[in-house]
């Protein structure tokens, strides 16, 4: 009967979204109308965050039955939205015509299909850890062809989609598929006994942002957090829970850089810890974000105890962390192959960088690939690795590298912990059409 009824709800108060490129001068204004359920504030700014639309402002509002956000949003070179496409298509997934009010979607999204299959890693980090990974996938003539990998407090998380190398489809023979958990599961291990590694292969495709959070959520990575992490006291979260005992509501402020997807990570934690945000306000205010939010338990109640005030502020730091990429972010392009992967990571082993994350994609048989790189050492990238890397690329020739920021350490990344590492690197590379260094703070 309850469903029913909230169907009949939502019948009569369909979600509405007004698109607004006139009031504002800097930024596209959406505001979003639909009746209230948990997890819809989510559902939205997935939706934005998954067009990598950059959110500047939010005004969330969510108390009792109707739900109302208004976001001020850019595209990534911090312009208006004025391709029709997407403005067309945030109104059918935000609009009447949508379906993500009509229930909240799992924590993780996962869509039968036989186009790749998806391999899940948790595990201790260590230097050349994916070097070893991809070197293993290679051997069993498995192809990566999207992955995105993060690394956090001694931890490393990766969703890949790899396909077969002889069909280009899913990897559906059970016993290779059972080799492959076998080879992997003894990487990820390390030396730590005490946490748990793990190995999950399947078909289907999972939202890989919110896979990864809730990967090491559920690991734990928020606690025992190593003290030679942070970044410093500017970079380093700013996270306060207070109660308002007038209004029942916990608020929970935060101050930290700003970054693009910010805003997901943040509402992502909060619903998959269970709390329900009633009101919002988010800027940026140059490279700082402003975020301040009323929440209360799905039970209603608002934060009981000191020890759940210090978990919710662990999480949510934990949470903004784990996508910080300080130093520089090398951008490639290649003709996809088998071993790409394990060839990339080698280069960079053989110019002592390490790995702290990856995204890699494939689109129409191009690899579109970006690492964000470290030197093992800790310190910024010294000019004469720059220089290696060129030299290397150039002689393979039809190649470009770029060089964005300050590589000479004129203007230094942070240190980070050695233990912080992934990738290490493997074979020589060969086949790129494009390989650009820039620095990235996203």
């Amino acid at each position: 009967m309850d469903d029913e009824y909230e169907k009949f709800i939502r019948r009569m108060n369909p979600p509405r979204v007004v698109i607004d490129n006139e009031s504002c001068k800097n930024a596209t204004i959406i505001q979003v109308d639909s009746a209230n359920k948990y997890g819809i504030l989510l559902e939205v700014v997935q939706v934005l965050t998954d067009l990598n639309l950059i959110i500047t402002k939010a005004y969330i509002c969510s108390d009792g039955g109707w739900f109302m956000d208004v976001f001020n949003v850019t595209d990534q070179d911090g312009n208006k939205i004025t391709d029709a496409g997407t403005l067309n298509y945030i109104e059918k997934s935000l609009g009447p015509d949508s379906c993500f009010a009509s229930s909240r979607r799992t924590s993780v999204d996962v869509k039968s299909g036989m186009e790749h299959t998806s391999i899940e890693l948790i595990g201790s980090d260590r230097p050349g850890l994916l070097s070893e990974v991809s070197a293993i996938l290679t051997q069993l003539k498995c192809n990566v062809v999207n992955a995105e990998v993060w690394t956090h407090n001694t931890r490393a998380a990766a969703v890949m989609q790899v396909t077969d190398e002889k069909t280009g489809g899913a990897v559906t023979d059970p016993d290779r598929l059972t080799m492959v958990k076998r080879r992997l599961f003894p990487l990820l291990k390390g030396g730590n006994s005490y946490r748990k590694a793990k190995t999950v292969v399947s078909n289907g495709v999972t939202h890989t942002a919110r896979r990864l959070h809730q990967m090491m959520f559920d690991d734990r990575d928020y606690e025992h957090m190593c003290d030679d992490y942070s970044l410093n006291d500017k970079e380093t979260p700013r996270v306060n829970v207070v109660n308002w005992h007038e209004k029942d509501y916990s608020v929970v402020t935060i101050q930290c850089k700003d970054r693009p997807k910010l805003l997901f990570d943040i509402v992502f934690t909060l619903t998959e810890m269970q709390y329900v945000v009633s009101h919002g306000n988010v800027e940026a205010k140059g490279p700082e974000a402003h975020q301040e939010y009323c929440i209360r338990h799905i039970d209603g109640s608002p934060v009981k105890s000191d020890a759940e005030r210090q978990r919710v502020i662990q999480c949510l730091e934990a949470a903004i962390q784990r996508r910080v990429s300080e130093g520089l972010k090398l951008e490639l392009c290649a003709t996809d192959r088998v071993g790409l992967l394990a060839d990339v990571t080698r280069i960079f082993r053989e110019n002592s960088l390490s790995v702290t994350r990856a995204e890699v994609t494939t689109r129409a048989g191009k690899a579109i690939n970006s690492f964000y790189v470290r030197c093992t050492s800790g310190y910024p990238v010294d000019p004469k690795i720059i220089d290696s890397i060129r030299k290397t690329i150039g002689a393979i020739g039809h190649t470009l590298l770029r060089v964005k920021g300050c590589p000479d350490g004129s203007n230094p990344a942070p240190q980070e912990s050695s233990t912080r590492f992934l990738f290490g690197g493997l074979l020589k590379s060969r086949s790129f059409c494009n390989f650009g260094l820039v620095r990235s703070d996203s």
